[in-house]
């Protein structure tokens, strides 16, 4: 073993015995690795040579693993794994650093999409992987680099940075919208409700009304509420910014100007996790296009 640290690692006979391990067999691994079953089986007795340890037990009908095999295996699993997801990055000379974005489902359709062309005309290198969610999102048990959601920018753990003000109004189809004059109607319209049970309140209270008993169904998703709205189930209380096409379109009518802000969009990351470059071209992308100056939160 003193020998392996005074010389350079010896590669292929340690990718011999990793595929003869997976296999338990010279001639699947040399038939994997395009070479002669003489010349994994002389790479890996090398190998044991060099180790001072046999790693396999020759038996007459395969191979099987010693306790120092077995010691062995798993981590060259893991490095060459790492290895081979690294160079699978490079193409064309360019390396191409993977990251992943958890999106609140209502901005990555109303706001995300519409805009995801340019990101990737302007950083064709980052592979960008998009996971949509609730508003409830785990950064470091996901995996993320980054997520963006809806709130006060207060996330423990986490630093925020403001991207886009978000007030609520009243959306709902143009029949319903049209027997909506004033606040006061409201009254005898179902309410959808999203998961903030403040939403319709704070509502009422910025129209100068006392709020009425709500009893529409409860959504997880403004996307989904909307959506309810639009196939005339009530009337929900969205950001109207995240509806712009579908306001255009007719599909959605806003029929009173009165709004409330209960949160913004924030783009957040776990304080604790470095910035890639992958990482910065993304935020500062964002931040131009949401036209957003540094509005910096932490817990």
């Amino acid at each position: 073993m003193a020998n392996l640290h005074r010389s350079h690692l010896p590669l292929h006979a340690l990718r011999a015995f990793e595929r003869s391990a997976r296999h338990l067999n010279f001639t699947l691994a040399a038939d994997e690795l395009s070479v002669t079953q003489a010349a994994v089986s002389q790479q890996v007795r090398g190998l044991e040579a060099r180790l001072g340890v046999a790693l396999f037990r020759r038996l007459p009908r395969g191979l099987a693993l010693t306790d120092e095999g077995h010691a062995l295996l798993p981590v060259l699993v893991d490095a060459f794994g790492r290895m081979e997801a690294v160079i699978r990055q490079f193409d064309e000379g360019h390396f191409f650093e993977v990251l992943n974005v958890g999106v609140v489902g209502t901005f990555a359709v109303g706001w995300l999409m519409p805009r995801l062309r340019l990101f990737q005309e302007s950083c064709p290198f980052i592979d960008l992987r998009l996971r949509t969610h609730n508003n409830l999102v785990d950064l470091a048990g996901e995996g993320l680099d980054f997520a963006i959601r809806f709130g006060d920018g207060a996330w423990h753990g986490a630093q925020a940075e403001r991207l886009l003000a978000a007030p609520l109004s009243v959306l709902c189809t143009p029949s319903i919208a049209a027997r909506v004059r004033e606040a006061r109607d409201l009254a005898h319209e179902t309410l959808l409700r999203s998961y903030r049970a403040e939403d319709w309140p704070g509502w009422f209270e910025a129209a100068g009304l006392a709020c009425p008993a709500i009893r529409g169904p409860v959504f997880d998703s403004s996307r989904v509420m909307v959506e309810a709205a639009m196939q005339g189930a009530g009337v929900a209380l969205a950001p109207a910014s995240m509806f712009e096409r579908e306001l255009a379109e007719g599909r959605l009518a806003r029929p009173l100007a009165v709004e409330v802000t209960t949160g913004s969009y924030w783009l957040t990351r776990l304080k604790s996790r470095p910035v890639s470059a992958a990482m910065g071209l993304f935020r500062d992308w964002l931040l131009v296009q949401a036209g957003a100056v540094p509005d910096l939160a932490s817990t």
